[in-house]
């Protein structure tokens, strides 16, 4: 397949009805995923002709991981929502295909089952548990598993389920599930109730001292959190708006890419998340500054059009057209983090 238009078509037609809508959701009227194609879509090009690109290369190095190229699987919760094959079969991909996946903690496999799936070790993607205790032994968990970088993702404070599951798919790595706590007469059921649960900074705080692994903290999208997280010890940050799935109308990704670049000056690395549909769209985020880029829908549409197969044709696909563009474009890019 030489677009990913043919695996979104395959992945709609081999999908029941609510696996596709709580794929393809967004929050809202769709505001924010709107924002974050047209970002891309108003980056206009300017190549330059005749460069020498017989050397280039999309290899990264990523926190002491040497990579084949910057195209990172994001996490995606209940993957075996979409096919058999599940979070290993991601997993399997990214690896044959020279990179790795951020796993999330909603994965529908064990954590040690999907780690045994890839031999570069996997990334782990942390959702606070609601205490710090739960929290902890989710960490060390993953840590003895043997994933090599911990991320947490702040921008959705209390993640649920948006779709009925059915029942032999759930978050398997995770204890019993979070209940709001019961609120009385004149409290709020969002703000005593579910929020009461949340982290805050303090926890983060607490959160980094708790493990040597690199920590990068995903779903910043102000620069003055991006400075407040790196005041903390933070190894890296992931601009991500979670795909517009969490708040409508906030800023475009891409948009924010610009502003936290600006923020962090090279201190630690940024890497970007949310939107991307081609390697032309990674191309424009990696050329603005990015340290390497994530893709999340892109890849369950391979996963559930052809099992682990699928997900490596995607990462395959992109990362030619990544290759395409930098040699079009007579651009050399320069991945470290």
């Amino acid at each position: 397949m030489l677009s990913l238009e043919p695996f979104q078509q395959q992945a709609q037609a081999a999908l029941p009805p609510e696996a596709w809508a709580y794929l393809q959701d967004t929050a809202g009227r769709g505001l924010t995923a709107q924002a974050n194609r047209a970002a891309f879509d108003a980056i206009r090009l300017v190549p330059r002709v005749l460069a020498d690109m017989r050397q280039a290369s999309t290899a990264v190095n990523l926190f002491g991981q040497s990579l084949e190229h910057p195209l990172l699987l994001a996490p995606i919760a209940y993957q075996r929502l979409f096919h058999a094959d599940g979070e290993q079969g991601s997993a399997a991909a990214a690896d044959a295909q020279g990179g790795t996946m951020l796993v999330s903690s909603l994965a529908s496999q064990s954590l040690e089952s999907i780690a045994a799936a890839s031999e570069r070790p996997l990334w782990f993607q942390l959702y606070w548990q609601g205490s710090r205790e739960r929290t902890l032994r989710l960490l060390k968990r993953a840590e003895a598993a043997g994933y090599a970088v911990m991320l947490v993702t702040v921008d959705a404070p209390v993640k649920q389920a948006v779709c009925t599951l059915p029942p032999h798919i759930w978050a398997v790595n995770c204890e019993q599930p979070l209940q709001a706590n019961p609120v009385t007469i004149g409290e709020s059921a969002v703000f005593q109730g579910w929020m009461s649960q949340a982290p805050t900074w303090q926890d983060m705080l607490w959160l980094r001292a708790q493990t040597q692994h690199p920590l990068l903290i995903k779903g910043i999208l102000h620069p003055e959190d991006a400075e407040q997280a790196m005041g903390m010890g933070f190894d890296g940050i992931i601009v991500s708006n979670h795909g517009g799935r969490v708040l409508d109308s906030v800023t475009s990704s891409l948009d924010a890419l610009t502003q936290v670049l600006a923020q962090v000056q090279g201190r630690v690395p940024v890497l970007f998340d949310s939107g991307i549909r081609s390697g032309l769209d990674a191309y424009k985020a990696l050329s603005l500054g990015a340290a390497a880029v994530c893709i999340g829908r892109p890849y369950v549409y391979g996963l559930a059009a052809n099992g682990a197969l699928g997900v490596a044709q995607v990462i395959r696909l992109m990362r030619d057209e990544l290759e395409m563009t930098m040699a079009l474009m007579g651009q050399s890019l320069t991945f470290k983090a």
